[in-house]
């Protein structure tokens, strides 16, 4: 009964991607659409095929899982860092409150001229741009996070007299860590979106990279082939995450 479980499973998950590849056949195969502007699966597959064996796949898959989990990192650690200090201060929440409010929509690719001038062409302003696709959705998730903890829980804290280091270790990270992770994971995939702008500047490696080289010589399906690595290489780091927040908060399975 599992195992036929566990296949009713694997269905579900598989009956949508391969029906959309089947439709996608279809649309080829009949002419609908430009094989130009969108190739056929096999032509995809085959160009996948290629692209592997010349060699510079892998080095392009390298270089931007390199880059987005640099920048993905110090998005991580300075959105936790800064999101508890804001969220345990009502004077640097009203403080930083219009400043974050400001910045927060402005697109990650919006800074890139400024990238440019304030670190130049090389990895690191790649790895900002990357930075700013991250840092927002876990530093408001972290704030919200700190919010949302039960209140009575800490009115007990302090009528025991806990230490507000103790306080914070034991009782408001846990019960925001559910934020916490949504938030890093929603980063994460902030992190990836901005991986093809980061490599538009003056990259000569990256998956960025070589969707931007494919588009100018109308490889619409080198392109493809890019654009799906993307989504894959994230939703396998995404699988890894969400198995990291299974076993820190237990008490949501």
């Amino acid at each position: 009964m599992y195992k036929i479980k566990n296949v009713y499973k694997i269905i579900e998950y598989l009956i949508l991607p391969v029906s959309i590849i089947i439709i996608w056949q279809i649309l080829f195969r009949t002419g609908i659409v430009n094989p130009i502007l969108l190739p056929g699966p096999g032509k995809v597959w085959d160009s996948f095929i290629s692209l592997i064996k010349a060699g510079t796949l892998y080095k392009n898959i390298g270089m931007s899982i390199l880059r987005v989990i640099e920048g993905f990192l110090l998005a991580t650690v300075s959105g936790i860092f800064l999101g508890v200090i804001v969220g345990l201060s009502k004077h640097f929440d009203r403080i930083t409150n219009i400043v974050i409010q400001v910045i927060r929509p402005i697109p990650p690719i919006a800074w890139i001229p400024l990238a440019i001038l304030w670190f130049g062409i090389g990895e690191n302003s790649k790895i900002y741009i990357i930075f700013l696709g991250a840092f927002f959705p876990i530093f408001t998730n972290v704030v919200e996070g700190i919010h949302q903890v039960d209140k009575k829980l800490v009115e007990v804290a302090c009528v025991l007299e806990i230490p507000k280091g103790k306080l914070i270790k034991k009782v408001i990270i846990p019960s925001s860590l559910p934020f916490i992770m949504t938030g890093i994971r929603i980063g994460l995939s902030g992190a990836w979106m901005c991986v093809v702008a980061a490599e538009l500047i003056a990259s000569t490696s990256g998956v960025g990279y070589m969707i931007s080289d494919a588009r100018q010589l109308s490889q619409t399906d080198v392109v493809i082939v890019g654009m799906l690595i993307i989504g894959v290489i994230g939703k396998i780091m995404d699988v890894l995450l969400l198995k990291l927040q299974r076993r820190l908060i237990r008490w949501e399975i």
